[in-house]
């Protein structure tokens, strides 16, 4: 049982990430009812949350349903750290998850996010007066390093469970590769192989089928898995693992009915929880992962990006159910992954 102070999250427990824009309530919520054993907030200031700025208040938004879900927070400050970690334990989170890894110029040269992997001995101060600070448990995302030169993780993550946090997730690139190249786990194998490690250690990057979260389970021990862009617009990819795990079966895909009908109560959530305006502007970025494999379906993509009415959107996404329907061949998604 991999457990995270007194959170139990079962025996290797799959972990959707925190991403900026991608990771509200209406995508989690998705999400947790197709398999997903732990969830975060969107990485929230640490300055948006002490002066009270609207964007960073909205993002301490969670519900029961939720649970088990951590507030992550980032930021360079000592002192403006602690006072976010006060500010975020009023919404009564199971944990606080310090972004280490967040690879954006904008908040990596404010020395946040990965910027911090340039200055370690900040890094472990930062996080000890933010774990001496709180009754809630501390968790750390982060990266192997600043660049290739710099891939000091195996000793950080020592000297962070020193500290006092009680999991750390690794994405597997430095913070100069940002989302390129292929993701490295060996380090991260490393990092869970350390008989000096107690606490649980969780993998991320590239993970986007079953097969490959299999192989990383499977080569580098780690506790659990956390998935972040194979997720947006495919929350599928959760139950699809934790089946392959029990089974060694594939899945069946789900179907385009299922898909479209996940879409539109996505949409929904969305513009329930930021209004028509902004709800919809932001479920752009799903539209094509839920669409994927679909035959000519790039006409209605493209409509869906640019509409701004949400009878105009539901619209389509009926005209897109009817044009698979038309169809006279059997219709097998393939989702490119």
């Amino acid at each position: 049982m991999v457990k995270i102070g007194t959170l139990q999250l079962g025996n290797f427990p799959l972990l959707l990430a925190p991403m900026e824009d991608v990771s509200d309530p209406p995508f989690r919520a998705v999400c947790k009812t197709r398999g997903v054993d732990m969830m975060y907030t969107e990485f929230i200031s640490s300055e948006g949350l002490i002066r009270n700025a609207r964007q960073s208040i909205m993002k301490l938004d969670i519900f029961e349903s939720e649970r088990p879900i951590g507030i992550q927070i980032f930021g360079s400050d000592i002192e403006s750290m602690k006072a976010a970690v006060q500010i975020a334990e009023q919404v009564n989170p199971d944990l606080i998850d310090i972004n280490y890894g967040c690879p954006v110029k904008k908040i990596t040269c404010r020395g946040a996010g990965a910027g911090i992997l340039r200055a370690v001995p900040k890094m472990v101060r930062l996080t000890r007066e933010i774990v001496e600070s709180t009754t809630l448990p501390v968790t750390v995302k982060t990266r192997l390093g600043w660049d290739e030169k710099t891939q000091y993780i195996v000793e950080v993550a020592e000297r962070l469970q020193d500290v006092g946090i009680q999991a750390i997730t690794i994405h597997g690139r430095t913070r100069v590769q940002m989302y390129k190249g292929s993701a490295d786990w060996t380090l991260i194998g490393e990092i869970k192989a350390n008989p000096r490690m107690t606490i649980p250690v969780f993998g991320n990057g590239d993970v986007d089928s079953p097969q490959k979260a299999h192989h990383m389970r499977q080569q580098y021990g780690v506790d659990g898995i956390m998935i972040g862009r194979a997720a947006i617009g495919y929350p599928w990819i959760f139950r699809e693992i934790k089946h392959y795990f029990s089974t060694g079966e594939i899945l069946e895909p789900p179907s385009i009915k299922e898909r479209l009908s996940t879409l539109k109560k996505h949409l929904e959530l969305s513009i329930k929880w930021k209004g028509p305006r902004h709800g919809i502007l932001e479920m752009r970025k799903h539209y094509k992962n839920y669409l994927k494999g679909i035959p000519n379906i790039k006409t209605y993509r493209e409509q869906l990006v640019t509409l701004r009415s949400y009878d105009e959107i539901l619209a389509v996404i009926n005209d897109v159910q009817k044009h698979v329907e038309s169809m006279m061949f059997a219709f097998n998604p393939v989702r490119g992954r």
